[in-house]
């Protein structure tokens, strides 16, 4: 990508994490070894991943993060490059270690994760400063929770445009400011029901109890994602709520693959369309990153399985 920083359209504050995939016929119980039947290597890392994805549909992509001076850093970096996302700001530290994260696919698409973060602990509130050309220049922020918090928040205090947060890991008492911060908080269904405190959201109308609820506390704009169901959004206006439904497309249970990085194809698709195309509604830029994750099941892999524009 260019330095001309006029044309950024995405900026991402974030995690890069090189994924270790495991493919096995269904995930294992407590205690339990299975023979998996395919190794894997890829690059992972929500924040990465959400930038690629922009970067594949088309934007104009910069991401600010760390990797450790080991080879997953060196090799990382040389990914990003060749993927069209802008560096300047993707630091490699020394003594520290390259985040990784530890993947089981099942047959069916599902999929455990565990992450050990590494130099992803590092990313801080000087990393803001120091990318302040790109913070001014970008449409749209997009910031996880795989890195600290407080630097998140800084990003988000910085930041004039439209601001996504994909609220994952998510946090049993998320922020107020985190909420009251970001243009857009997106979470799945799990994560939506640990920051609001219910047991399980299973259906359609439980989400949309929940988006009311996060809007309660303290949130603008809410889109909880459903998988194959799709997503439902909420947003407050003149002191009255609204709240809406957006389908999926269907994709038969034979062609599901792997679901690993379906959210991140989501929230990826979800910037680009409302970086490029900001006139449009809420549940049309939905619609279409809907379409995007829907793909992106039907092939193995996280980065590897995003469509390209």
């Amino acid at each position: 990508m260019s330095s001309d920083t006029a044309a950024l359209e995405v900026l991402v504050f974030g995690s890069a994490i090189i994924d270790f995939i495991c493919y096995t016929p269904r995930l294992p119980a407590a205690g339990e070894t299975l023979h998996g039947h395919k190794f894997q290597r890829g690059f992972g890392g929500k924040g990465a991943n959400q930038c690629v994805a922009a970067a594949r549909l088309g934007s104009k992509t910069a991401l600010v993060a760390k990797l450790g001076d080991d080879s997953f850093g060196a090799d990382y970096l040389q990914q990003l490059r060749l993927e069209q996302v802008n560096v300047q700001h993707v630091e490699r530290v020394p003594g520290e270690s390259t985040g990784i994260a530890q993947i089981a696919v099942a047959d069916d698409g599902e999929n455990n994760i565990i992450i050990v973060v590494g130099a992803n602990n590092l990313l801080s509130t000087d990393d803001v400063g120091n990318a302040k050309q790109l913070f001014e220049q970008a449409k749209v922020l997009v910031c996880q929770l795989e890195t600290p918090v407080p630097a998140t928040l800084e990003a988000l205090r910085q930041f004039k445009g439209v601001s996504i947060v994909n609220a994952a890991p998510a946090l049993a008492q998320t922020p107020a400011e985190l909420l009251k911060l970001a243009s857009i908080l997106c979470v799945n269904e799990t994560e939506a029901a640990l920051m609001t405190g219910v047991a399980n959201i299973s259906s359609i109308s439980e989400a949309t109890s929940a988006t009311e609820r996060l809007i309660d506390l303290g949130a603008n704009t809410v889109i909880i994602t459903l998988g194959k169901l799709g997503a439902v959004c909420a947003h407050k206006e003149a002191d009255r709520l609204h709240s809406q439904y957006v389908a999926a497309p269907q994709v038969p249970p034979e062609l599901v693959v792997d679901t690993t990085g379906a959210g991140d194809a989501f929230i990826g698709a979800l910037a680009h369309h409302l970086a490029r195309y900001p006139e449009r509604k809420l549940v049309e830029h939905i619609a279409a990153a809907c379409a995007v994750a829907s793909k992106s099941v039907q092939l193995p892999g996280t980065q590897a399985s995003f469509p390209r524009a």
